[in-house]
């Protein structure tokens, strides 16, 4: 069985990610089990900028692993660049803890724009309406994905801790993969830890 100990931002990604890592493996890697231990929540600025707050918190994703588990830090881009922002967050994070497999996924922009990626299989769900003009769109250019479910929600307003987790168990792993190319790296660093 393999481990994952994740370091996330928001409290919907507390209850979200393991539901999403669940769903992820069992699609890429069927015969295979993984078990997500409850997420660390850490306030994204202080733990980016306080390098005593920052080992702290891996050292804690350390101590909470195995030597075969894996630690994922899992954070919104916001306005970073996944691509420099990442690799710097990651040696930073192997330098905290040399000890274990570390990996770190910024989702651009933030953590919602899978389900923009993946919102045809969301239309109709928890009152979501999406028109053909929203699958034209970039699912990770949006700067407040948040609000872009929102405002697709009606009367219903989007909630991270109870819409967050819904559509992380509903949403199409393919169109998600297809359309989010941080998604796919957090797929492509799961496949890496499951091969390995």
């Amino acid at each position: 069985m393999s481990r994952v100990i994740c370091i996330v931002e928001g409290h919907g990604e507390v209850i979200a990610l393991p539901v999403l890592l669940r769903r992820i493996a069992a699609w890429r890697f069927p015969e295979r089990h993984i078990d997500v231990l409850p997420p660390i929540r850490v306030k994204r600025d202080q733990f980016l900028n306080d390098e005593e707050q920052f080992k702290r918190f891996m050292q804690l994703a350390g101590m909470k692993s195995r030597e075969e588990d894996a630690v994922l830090v899992l954070l919104d881009a916001d306005d970073d660049c996944p691509a420099s922002f990442g690799p710097f967050l990651l040696q930073r994070a192997r330098h905290a803890i040399p000890h274990r497999s570390v990996s770190v996924v910024l989702a651009n922009r933030e953590f919602e724009a899978w389900y923009i990626g993946a919102a045809k299989s969301l239309d109709g769900y928890r009152g979501l309406t999406i028109s053909p003009a929203d699958l034209k769109s970039d699912p990770e250019q949006p700067r407040d994905a948040k609000g872009w479910l929102r405002s697709r929600m009606g009367a219903r307003s989007y909630g991270e801790t109870t819409d967050q987790p819904a559509f992380a168990a509903k949403m199409d792993m393919d169109a998600a993969y297809e359309r989010c190319r941080s998604f796919r790296k957090l797929c492509s660093d799961l496949d890496r830890w499951f091969m390995s």
